[in-house]
């Protein structure tokens, strides 16, 4: 028997629906279930082939079972190790070596000092900064937010350099990054799964939480065919590049040229209530199929890990210029539609959370 199991936190819709779906195909050997630990000891194996993680960004000691999990051979998904190692302005600077368009951005010192650090441990960075340079090359208003993290948190709207110099020094031992302010034509957030399915939503982020995805895309005919299918390819260049097996992919369109504003969510918003129920469904059944691949491959013992192009560059000496070339980006089928069980295919509505885990 293949299990796989699921950890999550204050999700209450996605994860019931994702094990559900599972089970409800009765694929021989196949089983699902939400992960339950009751000890963690060093170097041994876990009950599950598959692992989809969906909170240890949360709880460090998740992080830590997981990485053991991951070395007796789970399939975790996403790979832990990544994860750990992964933020945002990294993410930035591998886009533009893989041709996808980004933000001009440029990263900050901490406003405060890391703890148990001197005036001597920062001898190597210059006093003053190249400010007059970074605001020319940025522009104004600018955004300024953490180089690592997640959720619209410590996010600021600067207008000029005394603005920047107020809102920094409420900013603590966050590393912030400087990013020129893209006014938009069109935005999208874009699921990918398994690094080949993809689906694109028109996505307003400054519309109420829980209605960030009624928007309808503006452009249209020609144009707008050929700009879904840049989006695609750019989604899967930069999932293929990062080697993330849940994703999502945000971009603002501006001037017809989609800009990707951040690509480092691998525990995404699934929830019914904010992403509505057709997209509910496509992220269930796309998620469901993955990790039933995964566990028909998984391999006992073995490394059973996802990593990206980024990665297998290093480990094969590959230039990371040339590290997308042969990468597919042809149109994946579809995923299948869910099968409706004897009664309400819906996932039962329950008071949204604030924000998932």
């Amino acid at each position: 028997m293949k299990k796989i199991g699921i950890l999550y936190g204050m999700e209450n819709t996605f994860p019931h629906a994702f094990v559900n779906r599972i089970n409800e195909k009765n694929i021989d050997g196949i089983r699902a279930e939400g992960v339950s630990i009751e000890q963690v000891k060093q170097a041994d194996p876990t009950e599950y082939a598959v692992i989809i993680d969906r909170i240890s960004q949360d709880v460090p000691f998740y992080k830590a079972y997981l990485k053991n999990a991951a070395l007796c051979g789970a399939a975790v998904i996403n790979n832990p190790f990544w994860w750990s190692a992964d933020e945002k302005f990294f993410n930035n600077c591998l886009a533009e070596k893989i041709g996808v368009p980004v933000p001009k951005t440029v990263l900050l010192p901490s406003h405060e000092r890391p703890t148990d650090t001197h005036d001597v441990s920062f001898r190597n960075l210059k006093s003053p900064l190249a400010w007059e340079q970074m605001f020319e090359y940025i522009g104004f208003p600018a955004y300024m937010k953490p180089h690592s993290g997640g959720g619209w948190k410590s996010v600021y709207k600067v207008w000029n350099p005394e603005d920047l110099w107020q809102k920094h020094g409420e900013t603590g031992q966050l590393v912030m990054m400087l990013q020129e302010e893209i006014v938009f034509d069109d935005y999208f957030r874009c699921y990918c799964i398994g690094q080949k399915d993809v689906l694109i939503m028109p996505y307003e982020p400054r519309n109420p939480f829980h209605e960030r995805y009624t928007s309808e895309m503006n452009t249209k005919g020609e144009a707008g065919e050929k700009l879904l299918k840049t989006i695609r390819e750019y989604t899967l260049r930069l999932c293929n590049a990062l080697g993330y097996d849940f994703n999502t992919v945000e971009f603002a369109v501006r001037d017809g040229i989609p800009i990707a504003i951040d690509f480092c969510n691998p525990a995404p918003d699934a929830d019914i209530h904010s992403v509505g129920q057709k997209n509910f469904d496509w992220v269930v059944e796309a998620a469901a199929n993955m990790a039933i691949e995964r566990a028909q491959n998984h391999k006992e013992g073995m490394n059973n890990l996802t990593w990206g192009s980024f990665m297998k560059s290093a480990t094969n000496q590959i230039p990371v210029a040339d590290m997308m070339k042969g990468v597919s980006t042809k149109k994946e089928t579809p995923a299948k539609k869910v099968a409706p069980p004897k009664k309400a295919p819906a996932a039962k509505k329950v008071a949204p959370a604030k924000k998932s885990k």
